[in-house]
Protein backbone atom coordinates (compact mmCIF):
# COMPACT_ATOMS: atom_id res chain seq x y z
CA UNK A 1 0.00 0.00 0.00
CA UNK A 2 1.48 3.05 -0.90
CA UNK A 3 1.38 6.37 1.74
CA UNK A 4 -0.88 8.47 -0.32
CA UNK A 5 -3.20 5.70 -0.73
CA UNK A 6 -3.27 5.02 3.28
CA UNK A 7 -3.73 8.86 3.71
CA UNK A 8 -6.61 8.83 1.56
CA UNK A 9 -7.84 5.90 3.22
CA UNK A 10 -7.35 7.49 6.71
CA UNK A 11 -9.11 10.77 5.51
CA UNK A 12 -12.04 8.69 4.29
CA UNK A 13 -12.10 7.14 7.53
CA UNK A 14 -12.56 10.45 9.23
CA UNK A 15 -14.92 12.02 7.34
CA UNK A 16 -17.17 8.86 7.84
CA UNK A 17 -17.14 9.06 11.67
CA UNK A 18 -17.94 12.88 11.07
CA UNK A 19 -21.01 12.63 9.23
CA UNK A 20 -22.09 9.86 11.23
CA UNK A 21 -21.81 11.84 14.37
CA UNK A 22 -23.61 15.10 12.66
CA UNK A 23 -26.24 12.96 11.91
CA UNK A 24 -26.72 11.51 15.38
CA UNK A 25 -25.96 15.23 16.39
CA UNK A 26 -29.26 16.23 14.14
CA UNK A 27 -31.43 13.51 14.99
CA UNK A 28 -31.02 14.46 18.67
CA UNK A 29 -31.87 18.02 17.98
CA UNK A 30 -34.93 17.20 16.22
CA UNK A 31 -36.38 14.65 18.74
CA UNK A 32 -37.77 17.53 21.14
CA UNK A 33 -39.28 19.88 18.20
CA UNK A 34 -41.34 16.66 17.37
CA UNK A 35 -42.03 16.59 20.88
CA UNK A 36 -43.22 20.03 20.73
CA UNK A 37 -45.14 19.98 17.55
CA UNK A 38 -47.51 16.82 19.05
CA UNK A 39 -47.77 18.57 22.37
CA UNK A 40 -49.14 22.10 19.84
CA UNK A 41 -51.54 19.46 17.89
CA UNK A 42 -52.77 18.59 20.95
CA UNK A 43 -53.43 21.93 22.77
CA UNK A 44 -55.54 22.83 19.76
CA UNK A 45 -57.21 19.97 18.83
CA UNK A 46 -60.75 19.79 16.88
CA UNK A 47 -63.87 18.65 18.90
CA UNK A 48 -65.47 15.88 17.30
CA UNK A 49 -69.49 15.80 17.53
CA UNK A 50 -71.69 12.61 19.15
CA UNK A 51 -74.04 12.92 16.08
CA UNK A 52 -74.23 14.99 13.14
CA UNK A 53 -78.20 15.09 12.37
CA UNK A 54 -79.83 13.61 9.23
CA UNK A 55 -79.58 16.62 6.11
CA UNK A 56 -82.22 19.06 5.16
CA UNK A 57 -82.65 19.67 1.87
CA UNK A 58 -81.01 23.00 1.49
CA UNK A 59 -79.44 24.85 3.87
CA UNK A 60 -79.36 24.96 7.17
CA UNK A 61 -78.86 27.71 9.39
CA UNK A 62 -80.52 27.89 13.09
CA UNK A 63 -81.06 25.33 15.87
CA UNK A 64 -83.33 25.31 19.22
CA UNK A 65 -83.32 22.61 21.62
CA UNK A 66 -86.89 22.10 23.24
CA UNK A 67 -86.88 19.82 26.73
CA UNK A 68 -89.49 17.57 27.44
CA UNK A 69 -90.39 18.37 30.95
CA UNK A 70 -92.27 14.82 31.13
CA UNK A 71 -89.41 12.84 29.79
CA UNK A 72 -85.97 14.63 29.04
CA UNK A 73 -84.26 11.86 27.17
CA UNK A 74 -87.42 12.33 24.48
CA UNK A 75 -86.07 16.34 24.10
CA UNK A 76 -85.95 17.40 20.33
CA UNK A 77 -83.58 19.51 18.12
CA UNK A 78 -85.93 22.14 15.90
CA UNK A 79 -83.76 23.47 13.13
CA UNK A 80 -84.15 25.66 10.00
CA UNK A 81 -83.43 24.86 6.46
CA UNK A 82 -83.10 28.26 4.85
CA UNK A 83 -84.11 28.85 1.93
CA UNK A 84 -86.99 30.54 -0.53
CA UNK A 85 -88.84 27.02 -0.38
CA UNK A 86 -87.30 26.06 3.23
CA UNK A 87 -88.87 25.05 6.38
CA UNK A 88 -88.21 23.90 9.63
CA UNK A 89 -86.43 20.38 10.78
CA UNK A 90 -87.58 18.33 14.18
CA UNK A 91 -84.62 16.16 14.92
CA UNK A 92 -84.43 13.60 18.04
CA UNK A 93 -81.55 13.39 20.54
CA UNK A 94 -79.70 11.17 17.98
CA UNK A 95 -80.08 13.48 14.93
CA UNK A 96 -83.13 11.47 13.23
CA UNK A 97 -85.75 13.81 11.74
CA UNK A 98 -89.29 12.56 13.09
CA UNK A 99 -91.21 15.81 11.45
CA UNK A 100 -90.61 18.45 8.63
CA UNK A 101 -92.57 21.61 8.25
CA UNK A 102 -91.97 22.63 4.12
CA UNK A 103 -93.42 25.88 2.17
CA UNK A 104 -91.81 28.74 4.44
CA UNK A 105 -90.31 31.33 2.81
CA UNK A 106 -86.54 31.46 3.62
CA UNK A 107 -86.59 30.88 7.45
CA UNK A 108 -83.14 32.49 9.39
CA UNK A 109 -83.25 31.45 12.86
CA UNK A 110 -85.98 30.05 15.43
CA UNK A 111 -85.99 29.85 19.38
CA UNK A 112 -88.22 28.45 21.96
CA UNK A 113 -90.27 29.40 24.96
CA UNK A 114 -92.30 27.56 27.48
CA UNK A 115 -95.91 27.85 28.88
CA UNK A 116 -97.12 30.52 26.89
CA UNK A 117 -101.19 30.83 27.34
CA UNK A 118 -103.12 29.93 24.94
CA UNK A 119 -107.11 29.26 24.84
CA UNK A 120 -106.30 29.01 28.38
CA UNK A 121 -103.66 26.44 27.94
CA UNK A 122 -100.02 26.81 28.44
CA UNK A 123 -98.05 25.82 25.63
CA UNK A 124 -94.43 25.87 24.38
CA UNK A 125 -93.82 27.29 20.89
CA UNK A 126 -91.15 27.43 18.31
CA UNK A 127 -91.27 31.28 16.59
CA UNK A 128 -89.11 31.23 13.72
CA UNK A 129 -88.62 34.57 11.56
CA UNK A 130 -89.30 34.54 7.59
CA UNK A 131 -87.49 36.79 5.64
CA UNK A 132 -89.25 37.00 2.34
CA UNK A 133 -92.46 37.44 3.79
CA UNK A 134 -91.54 39.57 6.71
CA UNK A 135 -93.63 37.31 9.30
CA UNK A 136 -92.79 35.59 12.25
CA UNK A 137 -94.05 31.84 12.04
CA UNK A 138 -95.37 30.35 15.35
CA UNK A 139 -95.91 26.53 15.95
CA UNK A 140 -96.89 24.61 19.22
CA UNK A 141 -94.66 22.10 20.08
CA UNK A 142 -93.79 19.18 20.07
CA UNK A 143 -96.47 18.61 17.42
CA UNK A 144 -95.50 21.97 15.30
CA UNK A 145 -99.17 22.94 14.82
CA UNK A 146 -99.18 26.38 13.59
CA UNK A 147 -101.16 29.26 15.73
CA UNK A 148 -99.60 32.29 13.94
CA UNK A 149 -103.36 32.80 12.08
CA UNK A 150 -101.07 32.73 8.82
CA UNK A 151 -98.23 34.50 10.41
CA UNK A 152 -97.59 37.89 11.99
CA UNK A 153 -96.02 41.21 10.00
CA UNK A 154 -93.18 42.47 11.52
CA UNK A 155 -91.65 46.28 10.90
CA UNK A 156 -94.81 47.36 9.66
CA UNK A 157 -93.83 50.98 8.19
CA UNK A 158 -90.62 50.56 7.61
CA UNK A 159 -90.12 51.12 3.74
CA UNK A 160 -86.91 50.84 3.37
CA UNK A 161 -84.88 48.27 1.36
CA UNK A 162 -83.98 45.80 3.54
CA UNK A 163 -85.62 47.59 6.70
CA UNK A 164 -88.18 44.40 6.91
CA UNK A 165 -85.95 41.31 5.42
CA UNK A 166 -86.22 39.13 9.08
CA UNK A 167 -82.96 37.29 10.33
CA UNK A 168 -82.55 36.99 14.13
CA UNK A 169 -85.28 36.01 17.14
CA UNK A 170 -84.60 35.35 20.48
CA UNK A 171 -87.77 35.21 23.15
CA UNK A 172 -87.70 36.42 26.23
CA UNK A 173 -90.02 36.19 29.53
CA UNK A 174 -90.26 38.51 32.21
CA UNK A 175 -90.38 37.57 36.06
CA UNK A 176 -94.30 38.60 35.28
CA UNK A 177 -94.64 36.01 32.79
CA UNK A 178 -94.78 38.33 29.87
CA UNK A 179 -93.38 36.76 26.84
CA UNK A 180 -91.88 38.98 24.19
CA UNK A 181 -89.88 38.29 20.66
CA UNK A 182 -86.83 40.07 20.36
CA UNK A 183 -86.95 40.71 15.97
CA UNK A 184 -83.50 41.42 14.00
CA UNK A 185 -83.37 42.36 9.97
CA UNK A 186 -80.78 41.76 7.68
CA UNK A 187 -80.15 45.36 7.61
CA UNK A 188 -81.80 48.55 9.12
CA UNK A 189 -81.43 51.83 10.67
CA UNK A 190 -77.80 52.68 12.84
CA UNK A 191 -79.68 55.07 15.01
CA UNK A 192 -80.44 52.96 17.91
CA UNK A 193 -83.07 51.25 16.57
CA UNK A 194 -82.35 47.90 14.66
CA UNK A 195 -84.04 45.65 16.95
CA UNK A 196 -87.78 45.21 17.32
CA UNK A 197 -89.24 43.93 20.74
CA UNK A 198 -92.89 42.34 20.35
CA UNK A 199 -95.10 41.12 23.34
CA UNK A 200 -96.37 38.02 22.38
CA UNK A 201 -100.20 37.16 23.43
CA UNK A 202 -103.22 35.04 23.01
CA UNK A 203 -105.67 36.80 20.40
CA UNK A 204 -108.95 36.21 22.23
CA UNK A 205 -108.89 33.03 19.52
CA UNK A 206 -106.36 30.43 20.64
CA UNK A 207 -103.88 32.08 18.40
CA UNK A 208 -100.77 34.42 19.03
CA UNK A 209 -100.85 38.05 18.33
CA UNK A 210 -98.10 40.71 18.65
CA UNK A 211 -97.71 44.06 19.43
CA UNK A 212 -94.73 46.23 19.12
CA UNK A 213 -93.32 47.83 22.25
CA UNK A 214 -90.15 49.06 21.39
CA UNK A 215 -86.91 49.30 19.12
CA UNK A 216 -83.69 49.38 20.27
CA UNK A 217 -80.18 48.77 19.57
CA UNK A 218 -77.08 49.94 17.62
CA UNK A 219 -76.13 48.65 14.47
CA UNK A 220 -72.61 48.98 13.04
CA UNK A 221 -73.79 49.17 9.47
CA UNK A 222 -70.77 46.64 8.64
CA UNK A 223 -72.72 43.25 7.56
CA UNK A 224 -75.69 41.84 9.26
CA UNK A 225 -76.83 41.54 12.87
CA UNK A 226 -78.63 37.40 12.97
CA UNK A 227 -77.66 36.06 15.95
CA UNK A 228 -80.17 36.49 19.43
CA UNK A 229 -79.57 35.65 22.82
CA UNK A 230 -81.90 36.14 25.64
CA UNK A 231 -80.74 35.42 29.26
CA UNK A 232 -84.31 35.30 30.98
CA UNK A 233 -82.60 34.77 34.50
CA UNK A 234 -80.30 37.96 34.43
CA UNK A 235 -82.64 40.17 32.11
CA UNK A 236 -80.01 40.71 29.39
CA UNK A 237 -80.09 40.51 25.73
CA UNK A 238 -77.17 39.96 23.20
CA UNK A 239 -76.87 39.92 19.32
CA UNK A 240 -74.08 39.94 16.83
CA UNK A 241 -73.03 42.59 15.15
CA UNK A 242 -70.91 40.59 12.20
CA UNK A 243 -67.61 42.08 12.15
CA UNK A 244 -67.82 44.44 15.24
CA UNK A 245 -68.63 42.39 18.66
CA UNK A 246 -71.86 41.45 20.87
CA UNK A 247 -73.84 44.36 21.64
CA UNK A 248 -76.07 43.65 25.31
CA UNK A 249 -78.81 45.54 26.67
CA UNK A 250 -81.53 45.25 29.28
CA UNK A 251 -84.37 43.12 27.78
CA UNK A 252 -87.02 44.43 30.15
CA UNK A 253 -88.06 47.80 28.04
CA UNK A 254 -88.94 49.63 31.34
CA UNK A 255 -85.10 49.91 32.18
CA UNK A 256 -84.20 52.40 28.90
CA UNK A 257 -82.43 51.36 25.44
CA UNK A 258 -78.67 52.51 26.84
CA UNK A 259 -76.55 50.05 25.14
CA UNK A 260 -74.54 48.21 28.59
CA UNK A 261 -71.02 46.59 26.59
CA UNK A 262 -69.99 45.50 23.59
CA UNK A 263 -68.29 42.50 23.52
CA UNK A 264 -66.12 40.26 21.91
CA UNK A 265 -64.28 42.55 19.78
CA UNK A 266 -61.14 40.81 18.87
CA UNK A 267 -59.72 37.92 18.55
CA UNK A 268 -62.51 36.63 15.98
CA UNK A 269 -61.01 35.42 12.24
CA UNK A 270 -64.11 36.60 10.59
CA UNK A 271 -68.09 37.11 11.91
CA UNK A 272 -69.64 37.09 15.01
CA UNK A 273 -73.01 34.50 14.62
CA UNK A 274 -74.23 32.18 16.98
CA UNK A 275 -74.80 32.82 20.54
CA UNK A 276 -75.42 30.49 23.43
CA UNK A 277 -75.74 30.72 27.18
CA UNK A 278 -74.61 27.66 29.08
CA UNK A 279 -75.95 28.15 32.91
CA UNK A 280 -74.07 26.59 35.96
CA UNK A 281 -76.98 28.61 38.56
CA UNK A 282 -79.10 30.97 38.49
CA UNK A 283 -76.84 33.82 37.95
CA UNK A 284 -73.42 32.20 36.26
CA UNK A 285 -72.56 29.85 33.28
CA UNK A 286 -70.82 31.11 30.14
CA UNK A 287 -71.32 33.03 26.73
CA UNK A 288 -70.43 30.95 23.69
CA UNK A 289 -70.15 33.12 20.36
CA UNK A 290 -69.10 31.35 17.34
CA UNK A 291 -66.17 32.68 15.17
CA UNK A 292 -67.65 31.59 11.69
CA UNK A 293 -64.42 31.79 9.56
CA UNK A 294 -62.31 29.93 12.23
CA UNK A 295 -64.74 27.11 12.88
CA UNK A 296 -64.19 27.94 16.55
CA UNK A 297 -65.65 29.39 19.50
CA UNK A 298 -65.18 31.85 22.23
CA UNK A 299 -66.61 31.29 25.41
CA UNK A 300 -66.83 34.03 28.38
CA UNK A 301 -68.23 34.17 31.52
CA UNK A 302 -72.17 34.87 31.42
CA UNK A 303 -71.96 36.99 34.85
CA UNK A 304 -69.04 38.82 33.40
CA UNK A 305 -65.99 39.65 35.37
CA UNK A 306 -65.90 40.33 39.49
CA UNK A 307 -67.28 43.64 40.63
CA UNK A 308 -68.50 44.61 36.66
CA UNK A 309 -70.89 42.16 34.62
CA UNK A 310 -70.41 44.01 31.26
CA UNK A 311 -66.90 43.56 31.35
CA UNK A 312 -65.96 39.62 29.56
CA UNK A 313 -62.88 38.24 29.08
CA UNK A 314 -62.27 35.30 27.08
CA UNK A 315 -61.64 32.31 28.89
CA UNK A 316 -61.45 29.52 26.51
CA UNK A 317 -61.60 29.03 22.86
CA UNK A 318 -62.79 25.80 21.66
CA UNK A 319 -62.66 24.40 17.85
CA UNK A 320 -65.25 22.23 16.88
CA UNK A 321 -65.54 19.86 13.48
CA UNK A 322 -68.50 22.05 12.71
CA UNK A 323 -68.14 24.01 9.68
CA UNK A 324 -68.11 27.87 9.23
CA UNK A 325 -71.24 27.76 12.03
CA UNK A 326 -74.65 30.17 12.13
CA UNK A 327 -76.59 29.44 14.93
CA UNK A 328 -76.11 27.19 18.20
CA UNK A 329 -77.87 26.55 21.20
CA UNK A 330 -77.14 24.65 24.17
CA UNK A 331 -78.98 23.10 27.51
CA UNK A 332 -77.53 22.16 31.20
CA UNK A 333 -80.48 20.02 31.52
CA UNK A 334 -78.96 16.12 31.36
CA UNK A 335 -80.58 14.54 28.54
CA UNK A 336 -79.85 10.86 29.51
CA UNK A 337 -76.58 9.07 29.01
CA UNK A 338 -75.19 10.37 25.84
CA UNK A 339 -75.63 14.18 27.44
CA UNK A 340 -75.25 13.67 31.09
CA UNK A 341 -74.26 17.30 31.22
CA UNK A 342 -76.36 18.88 28.56
CA UNK A 343 -76.29 19.48 24.80
CA UNK A 344 -74.98 22.08 22.45
CA UNK A 345 -75.90 21.95 19.45
CA UNK A 346 -74.50 24.15 16.24
CA UNK A 347 -75.12 24.56 12.32
CA UNK A 348 -72.74 22.80 10.20
CA UNK A 349 -71.93 23.36 6.65
CA UNK A 350 -73.12 19.98 4.88
CA UNK A 351 -76.74 20.92 5.41
CA UNK A 352 -76.36 19.56 9.18
CA UNK A 353 -76.65 20.28 12.51
CA UNK A 354 -73.64 19.15 15.23
CA UNK A 355 -74.76 17.43 18.59
CA UNK A 356 -71.69 17.78 21.04
CA UNK A 357 -71.87 16.90 24.88
CA UNK A 358 -71.12 19.78 27.30
CA UNK A 359 -68.12 18.14 29.12
CA UNK A 360 -66.17 18.04 25.89
CA UNK A 361 -66.71 21.64 25.36
CA UNK A 362 -66.09 22.68 28.84
CA UNK A 363 -63.20 20.20 28.83
CA UNK A 364 -60.62 20.57 32.31
CA UNK A 365 -60.66 24.13 32.12
CA UNK A 366 -64.91 24.80 32.64
CA UNK A 367 -67.99 23.25 34.81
Amino acid sequence: MTQRHSWSLWVHKQLTSSVACLLLLLSACQQPAAQSTNSETAQTSVIQPVYITDTVRHDTDDPAIWINAADPTKSLVIGTDKDQDGGLYVFNLQGKIVREIHGLKRPNNVDIAYGLLLGGQPTDIAVTTERFTHKLRIFALPDMKPVDNGGLDMFVGDTANGFRDLMGIALYKNPSGVLYAMVGRKTGPTNGSYIGQYRLEDNGKGQVKATLVRKFGLYSGKKEIESIAVDNELGYVYYSDEGVGVRKYYADPEKGNKELALLAKTGFTEDHEGISIYKTGPKTGYLLVSDQGANQFHIFRREGESGNPNDYKVLKVVKVAAQVSDGSDVTNIPLGKQFPHGLFVTMSEGKTFHYYRWEDIAGKDLK
